[in-house]
């Protein structure tokens, strides 16, 4: 079996649901399993090409971290990410209910380690606002921005709608919002040209 290995080409964001492409953060686009999150690095590069956390701050963490202690974090976010694909397949395909309310306690337990507050300051034109902020103790403050986009799938999909790709090597889930509920593929220009080459194939087989 391949080994997930890092890699350096921008992560997938293709799953309409932020929660959800966090556990396709590992994924097989080609033939070689890949983690955008292999380590501390990584994670800290994915955090930033999903917006969860701004930019100057997570240089900031990443520049005071103890030696290892990223890769520790992202340890911990790993774990964090096959513990929710096995709460998301194992109850994809029909709504969410409070039976469910159980599985979450380690999601809850996440959260409620949040140092959010509400400040007042300015906003891009001057103006004051109340904005929402956050303390960034640790490096370990990085996993509530996940665990924010893990509650925001399960308290605001429909599981009913949440799918897997039809890709027959693909293991990237997404939430189909598409009229109708049609989707089958993570992109028609990935798995979705992929399965009419092979269906094309099939077809001149037959003949």
């Amino acid at each position: 079996m391949d080994l997930p290995m890092p890699i350096n080409q921008p992560a997938m964001f293709i799953a309409d649901a932020l929660g959800l492409d966090f556990l396709n953060s590992i994924a097989t686009p080609a033939d070689v399993p890949v983690d955008w999150i292999a380590d501390g690095r990584g994670l800290v590069d994915w955090l930033g090409q999903a917006d969860l956390v701004p930019a100057d701050m997570l240089e900031e963490i990443a520049g005071r971290a103890m030696p290892g202690e990223l890769d520790r974090v992202a340890d911990q976010a790993r774990d964090l990410r096959e513990w929710f694909r096995h709460f998301v397949r194992a109850r994809m395909g029909s709504p969410l209910d409070q039976d469910a309310l159980a599985a979450l306690a380690p999601l809850n337990r996440l959260l409620a380690r949040d140092e959010a507050y509400r400040r007042i300051a300015p906003d891009d034109h001057g103006r004051l606002v109340l904005e929402d902020a956050r303390r960034w103790r640790s490096p370990e403050a990085l996993l509530i921005p996940i665990g924010e986009a893990m509650a925001r799938v399960v308290a605001g999909e429909d599981f009913a709608q949440i799918k897997a790709c039809q890709g027959r090597a693909c293991t990237l889930l997404f939430a189909d919002h598409t009229r109708g509920h049609a989707r089958r593929w993570c992109s028609m220009s990935v798995c979705g040209n992929r399965a009419k080459v092979l269906a094309h194939r099939d077809r001149k087989k037959a003949h």
